[in-house]
């Protein structure tokens, strides 16, 4: 397609895009501004207050019930746990993909673009993060996998007719971006410098930003179509692409591998990375993956009148907010502008010492003297506005009973008085609040199905890879750089050589503290057992030293761990089969097994020669009897 072409069916998909996203957009910003910038007051009562001099308080508490649930997210991390599918996949090379997943999140700082995006998502409504390509080192041509954070939400438009929960199916997307104008002419030089878009401010979060005339706007339109390709089956039981086995075929012949059966038509998708500008099409990237590889992490989600509407932790309890600032405000200057306690005395009676009594309720004397038989009296404070007070109370009781965040959910104290109770109101907390987590976890498990499927396609040059075990021990990984359909199966797992591209992969997500929390909770649990039963220290105190986490931990470990009883060292011994007494005592319980299996096939056989001899005994004694009544009736 020409660039007109494409910049007309790009802005109509901008078009719709922004339309369908324009109230989510205007509710996301004002929730932001509301809870994190403390925006609380409309701009009509700022101006009437601050011309009469009036007291304007902002006690915003929302960002604490935003913490309460974005923190829980922190303390217990999602982790991706990749699966073998099919029989050409295995677990050895499953955990390849693990580690290599977990170097890519840690390379790359996803925990970063997790927490943002989820906090988006409690903020506002909708938080975004993303999968890119760069390059492994600066003088070289290998690339990497990196997730990155996407810092402004509000520059990502989604596709309008995605009704997944997880982005899986967006077939178009933007991410527009605002540049200086000599950053754009460097990277493209000779371009027209002009603004992508309808230049809605607050639809980019440019607030505060220069004029527009100092920058430059672009996008990122991402576009997904579908294409069917053809997939042949050959003898050795693979499926192949036409054009790789085309591309091969002298060394299938070779080998003695043909064709068997009728090709098929398999659908799958294309996606194209453009950077478009008001004028022209800048740069065309073929996206490597079948996924646009921009993911959301939603808040709450509702389908309206055929649209989604995305709503955020504190969206109901705005109201609640701004009636806590209005009451403590009252409640502030009621006391404030309440008049000092005068003093009442006859006409007279303070000239004496009048400038005593005239600073006596900003001043502390020693004495005061007065005139006459009676000495002054002072009126009473008229107290505090209780009714202010007890409205701002119960305004903030609102706001906790909106969100389902209470006072144990916050680390306060409540009425709760048992341990257990305490604990059952957070977990309350955890429940209401637990959908935001939860739309975290299906957006990483996307993430997840977007790097198995990228990783055999960017790493697919013969090389070594770092990846990371569970507790964060690297190693370096040899890969062929093979690939489906090249000859890479017969090396998929030969020695330490993995093929990732051969084999079908599935994913979970699992959320729970991180390795580090897992190893001071065993620790802790290994010593509340020692204590239990000291008789265990000796047979534990290497794993116990193991798990604790100060210099010196593991030279300990191995010393306890060689004074182990000669038994536990067995146990533990990473040998290729059981020692001679062990097969001794198993040969032994097998003898023992089939002795107590003929002694049984015994008993079973005396029990039924005995119930024979007594049936035969009955039949005889009722013949008998039978002959006997015979006798008598002749």
């Amino acid at each position: 397609m020409s660039d007109d072409t494409i910049l007309e069916e790009a802005r109509e998909a901008f078009r719709l895009a922004a339309d369908a996203e324009a109230e989510n957009r205007r509710e996301a910003l004002d929730d932001l501004r509301f809870a994190r910038l403390g925006e609380q007051w409309t701009p009509e009562v700022l101006q009437q207050r601050a011309r009469e001099g009036r007291p304007i308080l902002t006690i915003n508490r929302l960002p604490a019930f935003i913490r309460q649930v974005v923190n829980d997210a922190r303390l217990n991390k999602p982790a991706i746990a990749v699966h073998p599918v099919d029989d050409a996949a295995d677990p050895e090379t499953a955990e390849v993909f693990n580690g290599l997943i977990r170097h890519i999140e840690q390379s790359s700082d996803a925990t970063v673009a997790y927490d943002t995006a989820l906090d988006f998502a409690v903020t506002s409504g909708v938080g975004y993060f993303r999968i890119n390509t760069r390059y492994a080192a600066d003088d070289g041509f290998d690339q990497e996998l990196a997730v990155e954070r996407v810092a402004n939400p509000f520059s990502v438009y989604g596709d309008p007719e995605s009704t997944a929960a997880d982005s899986a199916d967006w077939d178009t997307a933007f991410v527009v971006e605002s540049l200086p104008r000599t950053a754009f002419a460097a990277r493209w030089a000779g371009a027209q410098a002009t603004d992508w878009g309808d230049g809605e401010a607050w639809a980019l979060g440019r607030n505060g930003r220069p004029e527009a005339g100092e920058r430059v706007r672009v996008a990122e339109y991402w576009r997904r179509e579908r294409v069917s390709r053809t997939i042949l089956a050959l003898s050795d039981g693979r499926a192949i692409e036409e054009a790789a086995y085309a591309a091969q075929k002298a060394m299938f012949d070779a080998l003695g591998v043909t064709v068997v059966g009728r090709p098929r038509q398999a659908a799958s998708h294309k996606v194209t990375q453009r950077i478009v500008s008001g004028a022209e099409v800048l740069e065309t990237v073929d996206w490597a993956g079948r996924f646009i590889p921009i993911v959301p992490v939603y808040g709450e989600e509702l389908m309206v009148d055929g649209r989604r509407r995305l709503r955020s932790l504190v969206r109901d309890a705005k109201d609640p907010q701004r009636m806590f600032n209005y009451w403590r405000t009252a409640s502030t200057e009621l006391v404030a502008l309440a008049p000092k306690a005068p003093f009442i005395g006859r006409k007279g009676a303070f000239d004496s010492d009048a400038e005593k009594w005239a600073s006596a309720n900003t001043r502390s004397h020693a004495f005061l003297e007065y005139d006459g038989p009676e000495p002054p009296i002072r009126l009473p404070f008229s107290g505090t506005p209780v009714g202010a007070l007890q409205e701002a109370l119960n305004a903030s009781d609102d706001m906790k009973s909106i969100m389902g965040l209470y006072d144990a959910s916050l680390g306060a104290r409540s009425n709760e008085t048992s341990g257990r109770a305490i604990m059952a109101r957070q977990r309350e907390g955890d429940v209401s609040t637990f959908h935001y987590i939860d739309n975290l976890n299906r957006a990483i498990r996307h993430a997840g199905r977007i790097l198995i499927d990228l990783i055999p396609k960017v790493y697919a040059t013969a090389r070594v890879v770092r990846v990371l075990g569970p507790d964060g021990a690297a190693r370096g990984v040899p890969l062929t750089g093979g690939g489906k359909g090249d000859g890479g199966a017969a090396l998929k797992a030969v020695g330490r050589i993995y093929d990732l591209g051969v084999g079908r992969y599935d994913l979970t997500v699992r959320a729970g503290p991180s390795f580090t929390s897992r190893r001071e909770e065993a620790a802790n649990q290994m010593i509340e057992l020692i204590r239990a039963y000291p008789a265990a220290a000796p047979l534990i105190g290497d794993l116990l030293a193991r798990n604790l986490d100060w210099p010196g931990a593991d030279e300990i470990a191995q010393r306890l761990a060689a004074m182990l009883p000669p038994q536990a060292r067995e146990g533990q011994a990473e040998t290729g089969g059981a020692s001679p007494e062990v097969e001794a005592a198993k040969a032994q319980l097998a003898g023992l097994a089939q002795a107590l299996a003929a002694a049984r096939a015994e008993v079973v056989a005396l029990k039924q020669d005995r119930a024979h001899e007594a049936r035969k005994l009955e039949i005889e004694a009722f013949e008998a009897e039978t002959n006997r009544l015979k006798a008598l009736q002749r």
